[in-house]
């Protein structure tokens, strides 16, 4: 075991350029992070010293922390459970269905209405707080479900607290996960969204909840748990998996919340992998808020001296994305190579490193250095690190 403890941090969204085959999704031209460098002066010192933004054209820094390079996707599809997936070493089919474009269909609306005796609104792509503050008025007045999509494999339900409890809203979205096992509506996730407020002020609680489905095939993290490693989830991933492969949750819905949370974790003793998604990019790109998204990242770089200073001499930090979302060119995910910055204090030549042809060659490298089976994708660069 080289590394006792890696740490993976996710960043949702954060791409750095066209993929090989972006052609096939539309996404030519598509560079989410180097768009918002050009539209946003980004003062990232010590991001920039990992090697971060030379990973947006592969550039060689000869002064670099870090090790860097870009990692292709191969899964299809470019949402976060197939980003995810590709990340802990799962191949995905892509056989999950998407209603962010056509609506959800009028005969999975017609089972859910059945099931819940309860008038459902909404049917709409939405993110963020803005469809709660269009329809809450006349959800609470209806008593009625806000159905909604969130660009990518899943269904929101959200209700008020005061006029259907958060008890009731699981056990809608239990219902409802089950509905959508069947393959015409098999999404990836079911999300119960309960809100509290006043019209005009509605803002949703911290009481979210996920129904994703099980994970196509085992995991590296399923392996790590079944041979005594710490699998630990700050944020979003253990949603998506479904607590498959997990012994710890942590919940995050912010960046500033995951980055205290994995402080804390840093300071624990243990063995085995910490894996923390940062998800307010991926809210701040569907806005189209260049400001937002510069401002998150200039946030990101206060807190790298922070999480490096955690890290022993036999600890491994590696910082990702899941897949793009260049706003400045289309309202919804692109087919994007995500960086890779690798840092250890253990690192004796860090440079620049040749692309990875899989974003799951990072699982495939926490495999190796657990001594785990290799993934059924990706291929490990742990005998690269110097």
């Amino acid at each position: 075991m080289q590394f006792k403890r890696i740490f993976l941090v996710i960043l949702d969204s954060l791409g750095v350029g066209e993929a090989v085959d972006a052609i096939n999704y539309d996404d030519t031209g598509c560079n989410t992070l180097g768009h918002v460098r050009e539209n946003y002066d980004l003062f990232i010192p010590n991001l920039q010293k990992l090697g971060f933004l030379n990973t947006i054209n592969m550039d060689e820094n000869q002064s670099v922390e870090a090790y860097y390079t870009i990692a292709r996707p191969t899964n299809p599809g470019k949402d976060s459970i197939t980003g995810h997936y590709e990340l802990i070493g799962i191949k995905s089919e892509n056989d999950l269905k998407d209603f962010s474009q056509s609506g959800i269909p009028r005969e999975l609306i017609d089972e859910i209405e059945k099931y819940t005796k309860k008038e459902t609104i909404g049917n709409k792509n939405a993110i963020g707080s803005d469809i709660i503050n269009e329809l809450g008025e006349r959800q609470v007045s209806n008593k009625s479900l806000i159905l909604y999509t969130s660009n990518g494999s899943n269904i929101n339900i959200a209700a008020h607290e005061d006029v259907i409890s958060v008890a009731k809203l699981y056990d809608f979205c239990e219902t409802i996960r089950k509905i959508t096992l069947d393959n015409n509506f098999k999404v990836g996730r079911v999300i119960a969204r309960p809100f509290n407020g006043k019209a005009g002020n509605f803002k949703f609680t911290n009481e979210m909840r996920a129904y994703a489905v099980n994970p196509p095939m085992p995991s590296v993290l399923t392996s790590l748990k079944e041979n005594k490693y710490n699998v630990i989830s700050i944020g979003k991933i253990n949603d998506i998996v479904a607590s498959v492969g997990i012994s710890k949750i942590m919940k995050a819905s912010s960046n500033n919340e995951a980055v205290n949370k994995l402080s804390d974790i840093m300071g624990k003793n243990f063995t085995g992998l910490c894996l923390c998604t940062l998800p307010d990019f991926d809210e701040a790109a569907h806005k189209h808020d260049i400001e937002e998204y510069g401002r998150l990242i200039e946030e990101l770089d206060v807190e790298i001296p922070m999480l490096l200073n955690h890290l022993n001499n036999d600890d491994l930090l590696i910082i990702t994305a899941d897949h793009g979302c260049d706003f400045t060119i289309k309202d919804e995910h692109t087919r994007e190579n995500v960086p890779v910055i690798i840092f250890s204090r253990s690192f004796l030549e860090p440079k620049r490193l040749e692309v990875f042809e899989s974003m799951a060659d990072i699982a495939a490298t926490i495999a190796e250095n657990f001594e785990q089976p290799k993934p059924i994708i990706g291929e490990s660069f742990l005998q690269k690190l110097k």
